[in-house]
């Protein structure tokens, strides 16, 4: 698949713009999965813990391949106590505490192995490299993993993050108005599986907000943007979740969300919609940048956006009964067309 360039490939100090990549999926215990990453791209492994395994040294970094739930690892809070001032018997039952709960984390990630799913954190890849990170998910098909269609189960998802070619509040603007008014077609595009369609993770964004953004007198700073959002989405579980940007953007704002453990600021967007299409021959993350990349050039068309924003405000500013009205003739019209 011919691999799409944005319209603007480099960063705001003049480098390669890089693309993070998230996986997950079942069929391969993270081990297996750690091998075949290094068989494909070198470096050395290392065993964090029985469940969570590094891949460091490759060509872009470290991958980190781990059980997708927290009850499989060791708690990193319990493992950094400090009992140097103890006595050395009161040293001693920590220790034993220690390994008990080791055994016990690794028990419960051999248990739910094929159930929860095995996630791999690919490190920031160029864009123009994609396509080499793609033989990675050729690979994974080839040893049996199983992706989102496999089983009504296993809601997987594929995640970008895009590191952003400027910080400017305008750039962003421009961004998150093109994502709200290709959220819809890129639904139709990726046909998100109905298990992802119930479960939390990718949720759309509230209408309010779509007509709020989209106005084109909405005119924000960057404290603005960054506020109006937290205030229509107080959630991780959006289709493009901003809050690692905003936290790296803004580290001293007091919301919640952009200091919980779970929020890691980075200079990206965090696209989260694509299904784990691992069951479809040649899918990988070319595929979906592809599709994102239809979202910087709009965001670039300064014109086209405008106009497109235009529309969308003027349909959704109808009174209801005409927009009822539209979808009905759509739908008829549709109906008319498939019995001919």
């Amino acid at each position: 698949m011919t691999l799409d360039a944005p319209p603007n490939g480099r960063n705001a100090k003049g480098e390669t713009r890089r693309v993070g990549v998230e996986i997950e999926f079942a069929g391969l215990p993270p081990r297996d999965t750690a091998q075949i990453v290094r068989e494909l791209f070198g470096g050395e492994l290392n065993v964090v813990s029985p469940h969570r395994l590094l891949v460091e040294g490759t060509r872009w970094g470290e991958f980190g391949i781990e059980l997708d739930t927290q009850y499989a690892h060791p708690d990193k809070a319990l493992l950094e106590e400090g009992h140097e001032q103890d006595s050395e018997w009161m040293r001693q039952q920590h220790q034993h505490r220690l390994e008990f709960h080791r055994k016990t984390r690794e028990l419960i990630g051999d248990m739910v192995t094929g159930l929860v799913p095995t996630e791999i954190v690919c490190p920031p890849v160029p864009w123009d490299e994609l396509p080499d990170l793609d033989s990675l998910f050729e690979a994974l098909r080839t040893h049996g993993a199983k992706g989102t269609d496999a089983s009504l189960l296993y809601g997987f998802g594929l995640h970008l993050n895009p590191e952003i070619e400027r910080a400017d509040v305008d750039y962003l603007l421009a961004m998150l108005r093109a994502y709200l008014l290709l959220a819809s077609w890129l639904r139709d595009e990726i046909k998100v599986d109905i298990t992802r369609e119930v479960l939390p993770h990718a949720n759309p964004f509230p209408k309010e907000y779509a007509l709020k953004v989209l106005d084109r007198e909405y005119t924000p700073d960057l404290d603005t943007l960054i506020d109006d959002y937290l205030h229509y989405n107080p959630t991780r579980n959006r289709e493009l979740d901003m809050l690692p940007l905003f936290a790296y953007l803004r580290p001293d704002h007091p919301h919640k969300l952009l200091h919980s453990e779970l929020t890691k600021p980075r200079p990206t967007f965090h696209y989260r919609l694509p299904n784990a299409q691992l069951s479809e021959p040649h899918w990988g993350a070319v595929t979906e940048w592809n599709r994102w990349a239809a979202v910087e050039h709009l965001a670039a068309a300064e014109a086209s956006l405008s106009a497109r924003c235009d529309d969308y405000i003027a349909l959704h500013n109808r009174p209801w009964f005409m927009r009822m009205t539209s979808r009905i003739k759509c739908w008829w019209h549709g109906r008319s067309s498939t019995k001919r």
